[in-house]
């Protein structure tokens, strides 16, 4: 039911949502400094390249998956030959590998395999503080070197440092802008901890081969590589190129001799002169970052389920030569409905469901993708494991099996540390706060859990740190979408998981979080209701974390935070970074809590619940679900398949999981419709759509991740979708309105000549007032990012750096001032959506929408708007 709430009750919650809104808004604003293009990769298949090693490396072949037509992704760098890692208690001692992302050209120093300058790489941020668990030795994973003007020793260089010899220097980093930074390196405002993509360790296994996922960043993530920015070359302008550097690290000195101590580590900075004569450089080549179609083109909208968001950028950039621009914003399923049942003229929108407010609304479906739970998870050996378990520490768990029963522990914080300090004491006495009582019998974590260890017995031999970090809940996106509904009817369609949430005890005992219980007898705060489409953190609690040396408490939204949207998990999975701020910072001004960044190498673990095209364009492994058929089933092209063989519905046809019962039907597929209402649009408008719908059915159902091609994590519509996606093109462009009055102004209803319908369960709500056009992006700023550019010297240093000499510098205030706004208007979690739509390019091909609804706040809009000389 739509909310419609007077002046003065808007005008009460306006201070309330206030300072968050600025917050988040100054973050949009440092990202609106950098535009989005689409995630556009032409067909990797023959772009892999194998690079045979040099020296002591001569017998190892480092392997690149792809190396051509890349975008903000992750590729795979595998490697074979090599000698097995060993340690110095735990850290890397000998024979592993590291990675980096460099740019600039071929410095013509080793002219059998061209590379950049080391002074160009992106390397050394490991963390400054909270190193007991850091498996290096401040030297291995920073820039800092040694000099010696005749180098005896790998780590030493015979250039840097020389002002004061036999003492430490650092190599210095120089950015794709001219920018040099010549110290404090670890943590420099170009990037840091938080931000760098390096792989300071990555282990080779006792058969000589290694495996390391490496996430590749563009100019929208690193502005200071400026991998993918025009540069001319021979008249013509391209995308700048980058490389990726492999440095092994092996186990004999200069001297040809094994190293002699193993008590410590021996290994120095990989890009110290002695051991950058050993790097593997292989060259990367970018798609453009800029503007994908022409500044100022006439956009057709439209919006609505991230399921379709790599498709339809795909799309974009075939039909942008055409001459065809479709703009996206990406926006949850229900609040997109709205939008379009309260005003048909808003375009087109991506739904898995039919619209619930009126028949007028025809459909198509475009494509075939689903909702999949994604990690990274590394081995780790227990104390007392066979060597069988010891020789696979370090490497990573390609899958697990989950029930609908796990995936509801997880979502319902019910695991004992999920509610982190709620229970204190020693494992053998613990004691639990006033009504916490439930958490004492209940597991630690997943990892723990007896269920867990019945389908994935290999982790009774593993030890997890479980932390509200790991293994205790799923990182799930903010709002309203469609996927989670789709999550939620899969857990309520298992017997197991029901009774759980009903608060009956599983096999071994444990029980759910009363405040997520179905049971109104259990659970005080009001029955949990499954049918839903938001994943909320229910459970109240808030404490001063263990250890913490404040009275400044932590809440559940602190321990498990939520992120944008289901590629914002993928990404921070691929990073194994949680983004809890974990740590108290007694030094920050004001002291805060801060976060400790990406987990240790060696022992991650981190789940979320993402789509099916950002886990494979992250390389994220992704756990097979049940069925049910009773199967456990990984997310393929072939298993999405067989569940959309089930879709029931005439206008719509959604796909229930507990009628997905063949074998092999993955249970969380679901089919996207895109979905118009004919009657509203004009006839020009109606033929472009029309367009858009043959395209996505015809040439974008072939695989691939060139231009205009379906992305890997979509299946192929099978044919009867695809023919009825033709039908439904037909029936909107020969769409005639009932009463014409000698034009076609898009503004009378009658027969939509289409597919139409409503259906579906629940409620959407929303104002549903009309979008503006998004418009074409621009190039992003070469400036370092907000994530790894003056905002972190801000962080790091406490000053307040120079803004930059353009209009862009306005762009954090006034985000901030435009997020205040927004916040009036539109709850985070969704609810009424405002006016004055406001697209927000996002790195990644990503959008966000800024709605405010305030009328008295158009003076504001229009004053910022002045200001930025707009």
């Amino acid at each position: 039911m739509m909310r419609r709430n007077t002046r003065g009750s808007r005008v009460r919650r306006l201070l309330a949502r206030l300072a968050a809104g600025a917050a988040v808004g100054a973050l949009l604003g440092g990202l609106v400094a950098q535009a989005a293009q689409p995630a556009v990769a032409a067909d990797p298949g023959n772009s892999a390249v194998s690079v045979k090693g040099r020296g002591e490396f001569k017998d190892m072949t480092f392997t690149v998956s792809q190396t051509k037509h890349l975008t903000s992704q992750a590729v795979t760098v595998s490697w074979k030959g090599g000698t097995p890692t060993t340690f110095a208690g735990t850290q890397f001692n000998t024979d592993f590998v590291q990675i980096m992302q460099c740019w600039g050209d071929d410095d013509g120093t080793v002219p059998g395999n061209p590379g950049p300058s080391r002074t160009q790489c992106q390397y050394g941020a490991s963390p400054t503080t909270g190193r007991g668990t850091w498996p290096g030795n401040a030297l291995d994973d920073t820039r800092n070197v040694f000099y010696s003007a005749d180098p005896t020793n790998y780590g030493q260089d015979s250039q840097y440092g020389a002002a004061n010899p036999n003492a430490p220097g650092e190599v210095p980093f120089k950015a794709a802008d001219g920018t040099l930074v010549t110290s404090n390196l670890q943590n420099n405002r170009l990037y840091n901890y938080n931000t760098t993509n390096e792989v300071d360790f990555a282990r080779t296994s006792a058969d000589g081969s290694g495996k390391e996922f490496f996430e590749v960043q563009t100019a929208y993530e690193a502005p200071h590589l400026g991998c993918g920015m025009p540069v001319t070359r021979n008249g013509h302008s391209v995308p700048r190129s980058c490389w990726l550097v492999i440095v092994p690290q092996g186990h004999l000195d200069l001297d040809g001799k094994p190293y002699a101590d193993h008590t410590q580590v021996n290994a120095g900075s990989p890009v110290s002169s002695t051991n950058w004569k050993n790097r593997i450089a292989v060259r990367l080549d970018f798609n453009k970052v800029g503007a994908t179609c022409p500044l100022g083109s006439d956009e057709r909208p439209t919006s609505g389920s991230e399921l379709a968001s790599d498709a339809i950028t795909s799309w974009q950039a075939a039909l942008c030569p055409t001459g065809k621009v479709y703009g996206y914003t990406e926006l949850g399923e229900p609040d997109a409905r709205a939008r379009l049942e309260n005003d048909g003229s808003s375009g087109l929108v991506f739904t898995t469901r039919a619209l619930n407010a009126t028949d007028d609304a025809s459909y198509a479906p475009v494509a075939l993708s689903g909702v999949v739970i994604g990690f990274t998870i590394e081995r780790r050996a227990r104390a007392g494991a066979p060597e069988s378990v010891r020789r696979l520490t370090g490497t990573k768990v390609e899958s697990i099996d989950l029930t609908p029963r796990l995936v509801a522990k997880l979502l319902t914080e019910s695991y004992r540390n999920s509610t982190w300090g709620s229970v204190t004491g020693s494992a053998s006495s613990p004691v639990a706060a006033k009504g916490y009582g439930w958490a004492l019998k209940n597991p630690d974590g997943l990892a723990s859990d007896p269920e867990f260890l019945k389908y994935n017995p290999e982790f009774a031999q593993l030890s997890v740190s479980e932390t509200p970090a790991t293994d205790t809940d799923l990182i799930t996106a903010l709002g309203h979408s469609d996927s989670a509904r789709a999550v939620w009817k899969w857990i309520a369609s298992d017997r197991d998981a029901r009774r759980f949430l009903s608060g009956i005890p599983d096999d071994w005992g444990m029980t759910v979080n009363p405040y997520y219980s179905t049971n109104p007898d259990m659970n005080t705060s009001g029955v949990f209701d499954l049918a839903r489409d938001d994943f909320p953190k229910s459970d109240p609690w808030c404490t001063v974390p263990p250890g913490a040396n404040t009275k400044q408490q932590q809440c559940m939204t602190d321990f498990h935070p939520y992120v944008d949207d289901m590629h914002s998990g993928a990404v921070h999975t691929r990073r194994a970074d949680t983004l809890w701020k974990s740590t108290w910072d007694d030094l920050a001004s004001p002291p805060a809590y801060k976060s400790p960044g990406p987990q240790t190498v060696g022992s991650r673990f981190v789940l979320t619940l993402t789509d099916a095209a950002s886990a494979d364009r992250y390389s994220l492994q992704t756990a097979r679900l049940l069925n049910a058929a009773g199967t456990f089933t990984a997310p393929t092209a072939k298993s999405l398949t067989a569940a959309s063989a089930s879709a029931t519905g005439e206008a719509v046809r959604e796909i229930d999981p507990a009628a997905a019962k063949a074998k092999d039907a993955y249970p969380l597929a679901q089919i996207v419709h895109a979905a118009v209402r004919p009657a509203a649009l004009d006839a020009d408008a109606r033929k472009d759509y029309a367009g858009l719908l043959r395209f996505a059915a015809g040439s974008g159902q072939t695989t691939g991740t060139g231009p205009g091609e379906l992305p890997p994590g979509y299946a192929p519509l099978p044919a009867a979708l695809r023919a009825q996606a033709d039908q439904a093109a037909d029936r909107i462009e020969a769409f005639k309105p009932a009463h014409s009055a000698g034009h076609d102004d898009g503004t009378t209803g009658g027969d939509t000549g289409g597919i139409g319908g409503t259906g579906g369960l629940g409620t959407t709500g929303g104002t549903g007032d009309t979008p503006a056009p998004p418009s074409a992006s621009p190039a992003p700023s070469v400036k370092p990012s907000f994530d790894g550019g003056d905002a972190v010297e801000v962080t790091a240093g406490g000053t307040t750096p120079a803004d930059p000499a353009d209009t862009l510098r306005w762009a954090v205030p006034a985000g901030a001032a435009l997020g205040a706004v927004a916040a009036v208007g539109a709850p985070f979690a969704g609810g009424a959506r405002p006016r004055l739509p406001l697209r927000i390019p996002l790195p990644g091909g990503r959008a966000v929408t800024l709605l405010p609804e305030e009328a008295v706040l158009r003076e504001v809009f229009g004053r910022l708007r002045r200001r930025l000389g707009r």
